[in-house]
């Protein structure tokens, strides 16, 4: 894997206490009531730095990303913000419920080489998701005006011999942690701040030649390449230079609390849409059947179906129905994709992405025009966004027409789809729960 590095975090409090006031989710699961709870309580919250406007995951007003700037800049000047003296790395333990059951993941956050997305010799930064112009506009806007990487890339690796986990959790029982935050979903994060060399250097040897795959924020991965290009393009910069290294969270592949959730997709604005339009024009590829109940009795269906079966859970907004729908052919993209390997063309969100949206809805209900989407993450979310709400899984308001709920995608196709080389469909993955936001930051100066 590319070399791993301690860095000098900017961080709130010194680096000791509780900050659960102060940190925030990512971005890029906030809308604006989200932020705006998050600022009531009258505390500085990184979310007013690092979600300039709403909605997110667009390129917004300039003076938005200045005034971001000048906010962090402020914060560090008066003290709310301050860079540590000595560099560490930070373990980062997150406890949470899944599903009715409690669980732990535990990571070690660290800067990294910044190297280009690929396998290289001792290791590369494999990415396993397509990604969206609008997220990376915004975020280089963003990473210009601050000069700082504010939230960690998520990152995993193999550590089949165990020794990462085993550091991470001597660590973990041998002290109390230095941060702790609970935010609304009653997460709890803990870190432990190492900087003893030894330690850090024993890291570091633990993953030593290992691939890291790009679990959540290829977006912003991408964006720390294309700063250093920037800053490559105003002249010489330095080899050792804080941008040419990125800030993450790594979690071992064995870690018993690794947890991948589902990432449903809601469409909508199609011009000839109606149910049985959409059974008609999909008659072809699909066979369907009515599931009874409301759209938590199609997503428990589909949940108990095989794993190495396509099935896919469609819920009508205006009618209220359900519909289980499965692929006529157990390799539906097979002739159109031949060049791609099985593990990719099974996936249930590519069979979305490239049959049920690209041959099916664009062509024959919208006139070839592109389909609105939105990614929501729940049964809840989704009937959100069928009453026609906002809730910062995009599309904006009042489009739904037809959602699609998936299973979630196995961690094996991850690791599968990225040494082949091959890009899911984007919001593949759901990894729960997201990095929390404000626990360190990567200054780039």
């Amino acid at each position: 894997m590319p070399a791993i590095y301690p860095f000098r975090a900017v961080q709130y409090h010194r680096g000791e206490g509780d900050v659960s006031k102060l940190v925030a989710p990512p971005y890029d699961v906030l809308d604006r009531a989200a932020k705006d709870k998050l600022l009531a309580h009258d505390q500085p919250n990184i979310v007013a730095i690092d979600l300039p406007h709403t909605p997110a995951k667009e390129l917004g007003p300039v003076e938005t990303y200045q005034a971001a700037g000048e906010r962090y800049r402020a914060w560090l000047s008066n003290g709310t913000l301050s860079r540590r003296a000595t560099p560490a790395i930070f373990a980062y333990r997150q406890t949470f419920a899944f599903q009715g059951a409690m669980h732990q993941r535990c990571g070690m956050a660290c800067t990294l080489d910044a190297a280009p997305f690929g396998p290289r010799a001792g290791g590369g930064i494999l990415p396993h998701e397509e990604t969206f112009s609008g997220p990376k506009e915004d975020r280089f806007a963003l990473m210009k005006a601050t000069r700082a990487q504010l939230s960690p890339i998520f990152g995993l690796h193999a550590d089949e011999k165990g020794k990462a986990v085993a550091l991470i959790h001597e660590i973990m029982k041998s002290a109390r942690p230095s941060l702790t935050a609970k935010m609304a979903d009653d997460v709890l994060h803990e870190v432990w701040t190492i900087d003893d060399p030894a330690r850090v250097k024993a890291y570091a040897d633990a993953l030593a030649g290992e691939d890291i795959f790009i679990a959540d924020g290829h977006h912003r991965y991408t964006t720390g390449l294309n700063y250093i290009k920037h800053l490559e393009s105003a002249g010489a910069l330095p080899s050792d230079h804080p941008a040419r290294r990125s800030m993450m969270v790594l979690v071992p592949m064995s870690d018993p609390g690794l947890v991948i959730g589902p990432t449903h997709r809601v469409l909508g604005g199609m011009k000839g849409y109606a149910l049985d339009a959409f059974k008609s024009a999909a008659s072809e590829h699909f066979s369907f059947r009515e599931i009874a109940g409301d759209a938590s009795a199609l997503h428990a269906a589909l949940v108990a179906t095989p794993r190495n079966e396509c099935h896919l859970g469609f819920y009508d907004v205006s009618s209220k129905r359900g519909l289980f729908g499965t692929p006529k052919s157990s390799d539906p993209l097979a002739t159109r994709f031949a060049s791609k390997p099985a593990a990719w063309r099974t996936l249930d969100v590519a069979i979305i992405q490239y049959l049920v949206v690209e041959a099916i809805c664009q062509p024959k209900l919208n006139g070839g025009d592109a389909v609105k989407w939105a990614f929501p993450h729940s049964v809840d979310e989704v009937l959100e966004i069928a009453r026609g709400h906002e809730t910062g899984a995009g599309g904006g308001a009042g489009f739904a027409q037809l959602a699609v709920m998936v299973r979630p995608t196995p961690l094996s196709a991850v690791r599968d789809v990225s040494r082949a080389g091959e890009l899911m469909p984007q919001k593949s993955t759901f990894f729960y729960p997201k990095l929390a936001t404000g626990l360190f930051v990567n200054p780039l100066e």
